[in-house]
């Protein structure tokens, strides 16, 4: 049924050309489609018509068997999602990223901590006093906006566990809001900076420093296919099916992982009544194991067989199944009793993400800034295709490696922040010390990495000038 409504979706949008404009995946369209046939819309209109409430309509098309199996989806395609993450990826020497994107991560931690301070400021000056609402709401911007639908669906569990069981609900609303947001404010802030000059025409060339990324589409050569082939010759598998398995084996070693920290936290500090692990789920660890496959399959020289293009579909197919199941099961009642939540959180959290990315990405990033903040905000305002997708909007044809350096960018993002160690263990950290402790914490890292991208930036612009300096003096003068 999931394909079928994707596949309807398709032709929805095909047919109705505001939903090709605003490059809404078919998978949110789907979600919609079957949250309206449900219950909550279909099943409500047939109540108010008289049918009775046992009766066929009064539940939407969709039988409770399914509906129950749908709703237990999201957090089961969660972790291969993010265990497929860096599946096939050539991880390289995170010393020589870090000296190439060190700006860009500055910019989208900034991003990050910040949704963090004013989700937890206003959530004490104005959540919880007016609306009585549980202090983790703090949180939820951080989790819909940069974690996106498939952190809030499987985060949902989580929250009810933490006695907040109307926060999945309102996570996936506000994680809705962030994703049509920040394609309709990136496609008005990408005509704002052609017609102000910000968008470079020609790509400027850098040599050290910030150096940019070049467009370095790696294609596999011809040994790597040559040694796979070999490998397989007698496997009578599918290399679809075998990819899949390191995908589920990446699973395994995240769950092995946080049994193995459930069990450090039940004999150490958990003890004391401090309980944190208990409350972190899955994905996070899986992103871990997956890592962990890749690395040891580099160091045995087998890494030829996990083919990354298939790990992108899987975790394509898993992340379309998560995202309808998701948003076929949101609580409207839950969400239209919360409205005042759900409306502060997602004004406040666009307004801080499209200011931040006005006034801080100049400051940041020293070259493509335009380019290289507009892929962080859309990523921190929806998913990381939201952020590729103003990428391709503004450079289309990858001449800043924009790209590249947003991707790798992930390498020191992703583990933390944004469906992260941090998002994952944030509404927990919340409740064991409360929100005044966890807001002095993420503004000291909102302090520092704010502080860390002004200073890299005004260093590195020094640097590149010198740079160009010498290239000038350098240069013949013709005769």
């Amino acid at each position: 049924m999931v394909g079928i409504l994707i596949l309807v979706a398709r032709f929805i949008k095909y047919k109705v050309r505001i939903l090709e404009i605003l490059y809404l995946p078919e998978s949110i369209i789907a979600g919609a489609i079957a949250l309206l046939l449900g219950p909550g819309v279909l099943g409500a209109i047939a109540l108010a018509a008289g049918a009775e409430s046992g009766s066929y309509w009064a539940n939407g098309i969709f039988p409770e068997t399914m509906r129950t199996v749908w709703s237990q989806s999201p957090g089961v395609f969660i972790n291969i999602v993010f265990a497929a993450l860096f599946l096939g990826e050539t991880i390289p020497n995170p010393r020589d990223i870090w000296r190439k994107t060190a700006p860009q991560v500055a910019f989208g931690q900034t991003l990050a901590w910040g949704q963090y301070v004013i989700g937890i400021l206003v959530a004490m000056f104005i959540l919880v006093p007016i609306f009585k609402v549980n202090p983790i709401a703090g949180a939820l911007i951080e989790i819909g906006f940069e974690g996106g639908h498939g952190t809030a669906a499987g985060m949902a569990d989580t929250l009810a566990q933490l006695d907040f069981p109307e926060g999945g609900d309102l996570a996936l609303g506000i994680a809705t809001v962030g994703i049509v947001s920040g394609i309709l404010f990136g496609t008005a802030l990408a005509h704002w900076g052609r017609q102000k000059g910000y968008i470079q025409t020609s790509p400027t060339t850098v040599s050290g420093g910030d150096a940019q990324f070049q467009e370095t589409a790696e294609r596999e050569d011809h040994a790597t296919i040559q040694r796979r082939s070999i490998l397989m010759r007698n496997l009578l598998i599918d290399p679809l099916s075998l990819n899949f398995g390191f995908t589920g084996l990446a699973v395994v070693i995240g769950w092995l992982i946080l049994q193995l920290l459930t069990g450090i936290e039940s004999i150490t500090w958990g003890r004391g009544g401090l309980e944190l692990i208990g409350a972190i789920p899955l994905f996070p660890m899986a992103l871990i194991g997956g890592i962990i496959i890749q690395v040891v399959m580099k160091r045995l020289d087998l890494d030829c067989l996990i083919i990354r293009r298939l790990q992108e579909r899987i975790a394509g197919v898993a992340l379309d199944v998560l995202v309808v199941t998701a948003l076929a099961t949101i609580n409207l009642a839950v969400l239209g009793a919360n409205i005042g939540v759900f409306l502060t959180l997602s004004i406040v959290g666009i307004t801080w993400n499209v200011i931040a990315f006005i006034y801080l990405a100049p400051r940041i990033l020293p070259v493509y800034w335009f380019e290289r903040g507009i892929g962080d905000m859309g990523q921190s305002m929806g998913v990381t295709a939201t952020g590729i997708l103003l990428i391709r909007m503004v450079d289309g044809e990858n001449r800043t490696g924009a790209f590249e350096s947003f991707a790798y960018k992930q390498l020191f993002f992703e583990p933390i922040v944004g469906g992260g160690l941090f998002t994952a263990a944030a509404p927990a950290l919340i409740v064991q010390f409360g929100s005044i402790s966890i807001l002095f914490l993420t503004a000291g890292l909102l302090a520092f990495w704010l502080i860390f991208g002004l200073i890299n930036c005004q260093r590195t612009k020094k640097q590149l000038a010198e740079e160009d300096t010498t290239t000038s003096s350098q240069t013949p003068v013709m005769r």
